[in-house]
């Protein structure tokens, strides 16, 4: 079973400094409030960090703020169940500087709405960002309303210690791709690390052999078929693009690099091999070397690509995403193509957590690329899937937010495509969508698009107003 990275959402519960009123009024009132609380929360999937007693003096918040940043929280719940003095909470959260959700409510005898409010508006003055929730003690409406929220703060708070690897410059003219590393750091404060491409090719010519046989059988052990050839798809040529894969993740370790994109074309592609198995297995949970964590990866050098994809990670809890070309949108149907040659990863052909179970989907045949190599072919298997894409107007950067339902073709649009376009060489994946497709062209600000299996738009919602960017949704008809 894969460990995933789950929130860890500091908790602390704000009580009423003045003895008497604690004493007479408010401990009665707030400690099962506490505690019913932190029950709550413990249903979601997120880890709940917290100290058993009420923070109310100085003293205890900066106890508790002291605890909970030893236990690197990613965001924190200011839980105001009752009347509190608003400087302490503003005290407490600007110590834990953290993304707050203040966290009341609806019951009429508590006094909580005064304190929440107290609170807030102290927060607006100062120009604090933070998130008011008042609802009923219940897993399931704090499931609704706070998870977006935790979700939306913990991918705002891990990009900060994120390191995006870029291997190679533009690739065949793609301005949308290219990207200014010191806005990132000072939009995300993301770090990055430029690599020229012959790092890989130099890295894998010393991957011992024994690593690449084991990949190579792995492979033809468990995919759908290998359609090796004579000319371009060898196993010599297969096994070098294994050894690159190899490489990569080799330097992705030594880097530190949580999410990358290479340029391959034309340079690599037309020279060396193709890097297509890079972008089959970098994104996946496991491959012959045993569980990883995915790391999303883009190719073509799309830094905006793999930032989306990045940010979808985050908000999933590390799980698989893709990058495709927006390839080909029917309009009859409402079906976007989404086609690309490696980084609509093999998870995709299955959904399964075992990379072995996706493979069993795959037929590994010869690229269209000058240098040969193979590539993987495959439609991706239905599901919810959220798209995204980050793109920018002007120099500033806007998120399209598209949540759709990917189909399986019926062999009447496959027959269709294959008269208009030929046999599909490459996986593919087939969106389908609810609005207005002529609004879409006209807004959206790439040809290459991200995604993540389930729904997260309210996540990427909250994501961008903790960021600062607009968003395009593309939701219903217009």
């Amino acid at each position: 079973m894969i460990d995933k990275k789950l929130p860890k959402v500091g908790f602390i519960t704000f009580g009423d400094h003045r003895p008497d009123m604690w004493e007479k009024v408010f401990s009665k009132k707030c400690i099962p409030l506490h505690k019913k609380a932190i029950d709550e929360l413990k249903k979601l999937p997120i880890e709940v960090i917290y100290q058993e007693e009420v923070s109310r003096t100085r003293e205890q918040i900066k106890s508790t703020v002291q605890y909970l940043e030893s236990q690197q929280v990613d965001i924190i719940i200011a839980h105001i169940p009752c009347w509190t003095s608003p400087n302490l909470v503003v005290y407490g959260v600007q110590q834990m500087n953290k993304f707050p959700i203040l966290l009341g409510n609806l019951n009429p005898g508590t006094h909580g709405c005064v304190g929440l409010l107290g609170a807030s508006g102290a927060l607006s003055q100062i120009g604090y960002k933070h998130k008011s929730i008042r609802v009923e003690y219940d897993s399931e409406i704090y499931k609704e309303k706070l998870l977006p929220v935790i979700g939306a703060a913990t991918a705002v708070y891990r990009l900060k210690d994120s390191v995006f690897g870029l291997f190679g410059g533009r690739s065949i003219g793609i301005d949308t791709a290219t990207y200014d590393p010191m806005q990132w750091k000072q939009l995300f404060g993301i770090d990055s690390e430029h690599l020229a491409q012959i790092e890989i090719v130099r890295l894998a010519k010393e991957i011992s052999p024994q690593r690449i046989t084991k990949m190579r059988e792995w492979i033809e052990n468990n995919a759908k078929s290998i359609n090796y050839d004579d000319d371009a798809f060898t196993k010599a040529k297969f096994e070098f693009q294994i050894a690159c894969y190899l490489a990569t993740k080799d330097l992705v370790e030594e880097y530190h690099i949580d999410f990358m994109a290479i340029k391959c074309m034309h340079e690599l592609s037309n020279s060396y091999v193709p890097q297509c198995m890079t972008q089959a297995f970098m994104g996946n949970f496991s491959d012959s070397e045993g569980q990883k964590l995915p790391v999303p990866t883009a190719c073509e050098a799309d830094a905006d690509g793999a930032l989306t994809q990045q940010i979808l990670s985050l908000l999933s809890g590390n799980e698989p995403t893709f990058f495709a070309d927006v390839s080909h949108i029917d309009n009859d149907r409402k079906i976007i193509y989404n086609v690309n040659c490696g980084a609509i990863n093999v998870y995709y052909a299955g959904r399964n957590e075992t990379t072995e179970e996706n493979l069993k989907n795959i037929d590994f045949h010869k690229s269209v690329r000058p240098s040969g190599g193979g590539i993987t072919r495959f439609y991706a298997t239905p599901g919810e899937m959220q798209l995204a894409r980050l793109y920018r107007r002007n120099g500033k950067y806007v998120m399209a937010i598209i949540p759709c339902e990917v189909v399986e073709p019926s062999q009447k649009m496959t027959d269709e495509f294959i008269e208009a376009r030929g046999v599909h060489q490459l996986p593919v994946l087939f969106a389908k969508v609810n609005f207005d497709l002529d609004d879409f062209i006209s807004k959206y600000g790439s040809n290459h698009i991200s995604g993540v299996a389930g729904y997260y738009k309210n996540e990427l919602i909250e994501f961008c107003n903790m960021t600062g960017i607009e968003y395009d949704l593309f939701e219903g008809e217009n």
